[in-house]
């Protein structure tokens, strides 16, 4: 199987392609056309077999997709929680080198560094919020973030 016969957009294919990939793995063929069609997914792999392109790619594909007829504007509709920064920073990355064709706005935010920037990129807007609990719960209690417009959760 392909990544296009996944049914992922032009944009997607040609950054996957770049980022040097051919073909899905087995976890993102089954999680891919599941999240696409946006239905609730929960699986479990080994670390390097491509979770996290399986649910950055159909969430990218659909926020893309969404883009003509966003009500929201640049209020936050996709939150990634993740327990540690390294792992925020890596889905980050990921959104990032998939994301780089698509003018979608992405934030990250954790602890033990300045909430300055973080504060800053979130109120210029962002599609995608990845975050730690910790610093999540700080923004949102100064706030900072409203998740009033969140409509998928990670």
């Amino acid at each position: 199987m392909s990544f296009q016969a996944l049914g992922l957009s032009a944009e997607l294919i040609r950054a996957v392609t770049e980022e040097g990939y051919s073909k899905p793995t087995p976890i993102q063929e089954q999680a891919i056309p599941v999240i696409l069609a946006g239905s609730d997914v929960m699986a479990l792999a080994k670390t390097g077999t491509g979770k996290t392109a399986g649910f950055t790619l159909p969430l990218l594909h659909r926020l893309n997709q969404a883009a003509l007829n966003d009500k929201f504007g640049r209020l936050a509709r996709v939150l990634i929680l993740t327990p540690t920064r390294e792992l925020a920073i890596q889905i980050m990355e990921s959104f990032a080198a998939y994301g780089r064709h698509i003018p979608l706005k992405r934030s990250v935010i954790f602890g033990g560094v300045s909430q300055h920037p973080q504060v800053m990129a979130l109120q210029q807007g962002s599609d995608i919020i990845v975050a730690t609990p910790g610093r999540l719960l700080d923004l949102m209690n100064q706030g900072f973030v409203d998740l009033k417009s969140i409509q998928i959760f990670v």
